[in-house]
């Protein structure tokens, strides 16, 4: 196995046409304060269980907040009848498939299940390293940057 780092992927429905997101409007969709789209399309948020390592470290690295922090703004929007919490898949495959058949969808995966899918589908485009700005809109799914 290598020692390589595993970056992680933010990936969207094909047809949301937002090809970056500040790391601002990451967190607003992820805590369930932005639940639209710019085009007024609503969010649909997809996330891994909070056991798995991958969503220990998006909440940590990409929403710099715990991982019993988000839960916790879930379970109070969910109990005090306010909003619903993100809908929760059982893998990254399952992720993919979700994202993928939900128009407005938002999910995470790591960059090395993006390569597997492309290598499988031959139809998604990665972002380049140095510019990050390859996105696909044909393929299965977008990937977005994150700005600072």
């Amino acid at each position: 196995m290598s020692s390589r780092v595993v970056a992680i992927e933010i990936v969207t429905h094909p047809q949301v046409t937002e090809s970056s997101l500040t790391k601002s409007q990451l967190r607003r969709i992820y805590t369930m304060r932005q639940l639209r789209w710019s085009d007024h399309s609503a969010i649909s948020v997809f996330v891994l269980p909070s056991q798995h390592e991958l969503h220990q470290r998006f909440a940590k690295e990409r929403l710099q907040m715990f991982p019993y922090q988000l839960n916790r703004i879930w379970h109070k929007l969910t109990y005090s009848g306010l909003g619903v919490a993100p809908t929760i898949v059982a893998s990254e495959k399952e992720l993919i498939q979700a994202v993928i058949k939900t128009p407005g969808a938002i999910g995470y995966i790591d960059d090395e299940t993006l390569i597997k899918q492309n290598e499988k589908t031959k139809r998604i485009e990665t972002p380049d390293r140095e510019t990050g700005q390859q996105v696909s809109s044909k393929g299965v799914v977008n990937v977005v940057k994150i700005q600072n």
